[in-house]
């Protein structure tokens, strides 16, 4: 019997090997011996690191360890190719994004061997999964290039971008970020991963074969210090960065105040959510996909397994069953399954994770079989018998480990999917398709995948909430990342505030010392924990009135109140809309009590600031509902909804001018996109805002949504900042204080706005358009498969 007819017999799989030699040959046209790609030339090689075959333990080349140096010179060319490039017509710029993406189908399969060789993923998957959606990325961002001017008027780029990306999808994320940067007008200092840098490498000579103006993309290699390097240079105006949550909280801390523009994609520990009607077998070839994809090194790995008790024995079963038919080995071997993982460092750290897990009462299964004798492998693992409390279920691992609990209801699964500092995605299995879209606008997770998982397509956004990061990737979202609005560049810095006066007499003779407003909590009017009040002064130093010195406390009890409003977010737009119109409508009812309340804190005049804040309630209302989300039409049989969704709790910290605009005009786009509010009004002029409570209070408004906190303006900020219960945070105020609440936001990488200390005049009708209303939300993208 011939060997093929025994194939047939046995049905075992014979190895299938892709041949290394073009990979090899052109590593050894390069001397396997790399410098950086800087100002379109080759460096000669500096300090070098070696580049490892994970799946051998064969080195495959030595790569320069960037210094601070070879930074400075990537920043420089990069600046210099600015203008060229960003004056360059979209259309122009865009044949040669299209130039790069036929290149690399050009190139494909030198790409995917390279590529599985440096990381170690099985060939399979780099050829058919990463290497044509890279080319899809450049294709794409062709078309955006050359509609640019038009989709998004008045944009510009911001200039030279810093990007640092990881080893588990090493040219896949720079397609991701340098496709997008390119098309917007952008120039590059990309660092690829100190495991994964010889595709970047490889893709910086397409660069050069295509005719890339010189200085637009610059690859310049290196560990933790070269990435520290692009992170703090001065002349870099974004950063762009996928990786870890604890790498991402220190980028976020050191670019605080900076004014650069910040992307961050980061950890995951996405639920895959089974519900007992679904097509058990499709959920469990999905589950191999969602967990034991690139051997679980993946950013939104499925692997949390939520599983409805009615089924979990059965389909637990079926998991233990398929996981018995991976097969572990070469990653060049196109019959593996499971390739290996990317270093050493990798597997020991998943073997310590492990063991912590397994002492806090975890049960783990391996399936039978053999690992190979060299290079960095591990079985898949299933494990159960865990808590949410367990290291396996609280933790991202990173590596082939899938965890499983069980749930009993709906509400249930979702309170267990969301019981997560992370939020990047989550897959849910339901033949019923009214419980899936009941299920995916509740988790808070930026990607739902509803009867499939990890599909992903330049035309649709990819980002997380909460601490796995914020900005988009691909789609709209992800093109407007490398954009800002041209006025932005021109703002200036904000005159200095006037000393605050003297008091003129001691408050205690004063008569109006009955008139102390109270704060504004849960909608009920709440008496400061600090049990003390401030002075209100007028600019002459005349005592106007008091309010309270809110604290810690006062902003907890505000926050909690803020969150058990929460109902908020799915009232209907048309709602919130309305309210936002009998806010209008009862303030204009009051404008010369308002304008009077004004005139005597100031000293100007009021009635133009009551009816610009009476109009910003009006536009704000009109647009409740009408900023919304789209419908893209990925290349294949699906579709995904990009849904516009509030950001959760949000504080707001106003400017000490214009005291009624300057809060209304924050705190209405919040509002109106479903957001709820703790709000600190000026500090030196809040008896505008304490009296419009009283408005709040006639105009329907829910209790808790919107809540005001009176006080020292920069200590109630860094509470906020601090605070994990709030989701995002504005504030107006100083460069100083700006770059505090910021590095202050770290905790939960919460997203920001602040000021910095520029003017921003938000009597400007700008500001009555989208600009507040994008920082007020973020995109759900709802993967839906259609056909039989």
């Amino acid at each position: 019997m011939n060997k093929i007819a025994q194939i047939f017999d046995t049905l075992d799989y014979g190895p299938a090997p892709e041949t290394p030699d073009q990979a090899n040959a052109w590593l050894d046209s390069h001397g396997r011996t790399f410098g950086h790609f800087i100002d379109g030339k080759w460096t000669k090689p500096g300090k070098t690191f070696a580049s490892d075959n994970p799946a051998n333990g064969q080195k495959l080349a030595d790569i320069t360890d960037g210094t601070a140096a070879d930074v400075d010179a990537a920043v420089k060319a990069a600046r210099a190719a600015f203008k060229g490039w960003s004056t360059l017509p979209g259309y122009e710029r865009g044949k040669y994004l299209y130039a790069i993406a036929r290149a690399v189908q050009k190139h494909a399969r030198l790409f995917a061997v390279l590529e599985s060789m440096d990381n170690g993923k099985p060939i399979r998957e780099s050829r058919d999964a990463d290497i044509p959606l890279v080319a899809r990325h450049f294709y794409h961002h062709a078309g955006w290039a050359t509609h640019l001017s038009a989709q998004f008027p008045d944009h510009v780029p911001y200039g030279v971008c810093g990007q640092i990306i990881p080893w588990n999808f090493p040219l896949l994320m720079l397609a991701w970020k340098i496709a997008p940067a390119l098309a917007a007008g952008n120039t590059v200092v990309l660092k690829p991963a100190e495991f994964t840098s010889l595709t970047a490498l490889l893709f910086a000579e397409i660069c050069e074969r295509i005719g890339l103006p010189k200085g637009v993309v610059n690859i310049v290699t290196g560990e933790g210090d070269t990435g520290a390097a692009i992170v703090n240079h001065p002349d870099v105006d974004k950063i762009a960065f996928t990786g870890s949550t604890e790498v991402g909280k220190i980028i976020r801390a050191a670019t605080a105040g900076s004014g650069k523009g910040l992307s961050l994609e980061l950890g995951g520990k996405s639920p895959y959510i089974v519900f007992e009607d679904a097509d058990l077998d499709s959920a469990v070839e999905g589950l191999v996909e969602a967990i034991w994809f690139n051997q679980g090194q993946v950013c939104c790995a499925g692997s949390r397994l939520l599983v409805q008790e009615s089924i979990e024995d059965r389909f637990l079963a079926k998991v233990r069953a398929r996981m018995a038919k991976l097969r572990v080995g070469d990653p060049l071997d196109k019959s593996i399954d499971i390739g290996a993982l990317v270093a050493p460092v990798q597997v020991e750290r998943i073997r310590d994770l492990m063991k912590r897990g397994v002492a806090e009462g975890a049960h783990v299964y391996e399936p039978d079989g053999v690992l190979p004798a060299n290079g960095c492998f591990l079985k898949p693992a299933l494990v159960t018998n865990v808590s949410p409390a367990n290291t396996l279920v609280s933790e991202e691992i990173f590596g082939p480990v899938l965890v499983a609990m069980s749930f009993r209801t709906p509400e249930e699964a979702v309170a267990l999917a969301n019981n997560s500092k992370y939020g990047l995605a989550a897959t849910l299995w339901s033949e019923n398709i009214n419980l899936a879209l009941d299920i995916a606008p509740k988790l808070k997770a930026g990607v739902v995948w509803i009867n499939g998982t990890n599909n992903f397509d330049a035309a649709v956004g990819f980002g997380g909430y909460k601490e796995s990061g914020f900005g988009r990737e691909g789609g709209r979202e992800g093109m407007s990342a490398y954009l800002k609005p041209g006025w932005e560049k021109t703002l200036k810095a904000a005159p200095a505030l006037a000393a605050l006066p003297k008091a003129n007499a001691n408050p205690l003779d004063s008569g109006s010392l009955d008139q102390t407003a109270k704060m504004y909590i849960g909608g009920k009017q709440a008496r400061p924990d600090s049990g003390y009040n401030r002075p209100v002064l007028n600019a002459k130093g005349d005592l106007v009135g008091e309010v309270g010195e809110g604290n810690r406390k006062d902003i907890r009890n505000a926050v909690e109140a803020a969150r058990a409003a929460h109902g908020w977010a799915t009232t209907s737009a048309h709602s919130r809309a309305q309210i936002l119109y009998f806010l209008a409508e009862n303030l204009d009812y009051r404008r010369d009590e308002f304008a009077a309340r004004l005139k005597a804190q100031t000293g100007e005049d009021g009635k133009k600031e009551v009816q610009a804040s009476i109009e910003r309630l009006f536009a704000f209302a009109g647009w409740a509902d009408k900023y919304d989300g789209s419908v893209h039409n990925p290349p294949m049989r699906a579709v995904a909804a990009a849904m516009v969704e509030p950001l959760g709790v949000m504080g707001i910290v106003a400017p000490a001018s214009q005291p009624l605009l300057g809060s209304v005009a924050l705190l209405a786009p919040a509002i109106a996109m479903g957001n709820t509010v703790v709000l600190v009004p000026s500090d030196r002029s809040p008896l505008s805002i304490t009296d419009f409570y009283q408005v709040l209070e006639t105009s329907d408004m829910p209790s808790g949504v919107v809540n005001i906190v009176t006080g020292d303006s920069a200590t109630l900020a860094k509470t906020l900042a601090e605070h994990d219960g709030v989701d995002g945070i504005w504030f107006a105020g100083s460069a100083e204080n700006s770059a505090m609440v910021e590095k202050a936001s770290v905790g939960n990488l919460k997203q920001t706005w602040t000021t910095r200390g520029l003017t921003y005049d938000l009597a400007d009708p700008r500001f009555a358009d989208t600009y507040f209303l994008s920082k007020a939300t973020q995109v759900k993208n709802v993967w839906i498969p259609y056909g039989a």
